[in-house]
């Protein structure tokens, strides 16, 4: 199976690549870190799944919340991410 290239772009159109594996998303000392007040330090974790050649979105308790699509995602629930689904760290937004 081929691994895609798959990207976060923010509304700016600034590409994240983001590789085959797990990033975290955050303020400080992440892999993809957002300079935002509504972003906690380590806010969101990115799992890649190769079997499925997948990735995969979960909060990690943040204040702000993560959103896909405009809905809430549970605390420390993976949610699968698609083709040109709305991603929101806390207020930032980005789009695979």
């Amino acid at each position: 199976m081929s691994v895609t290239s798959w990207f976060l772009v923010s509304s700016s159109g600034t590409r994240h690549r983001l590789p085959p594996e797990m990033i975290f998303v955050g303020r400080e000392e992440c892999e993809l870190m957002l300079q935002s007040r509504s972003v906690d330090k380590q806010h969101a974790v990115v799992n890649y799944d190769p079997s499925t050649d997948e990735h995969m979105v979960k909060d990690l308790g943040s204040l702000n919340g993560t959103f896909v699509n405009d809905l809430r995602i549970p605390d420390q629930t993976y949610i699968t991410l698609k083709l040109s689904d709305v991603i929101r760290f806390g207020y930032d937004i980005l789009f695979i």
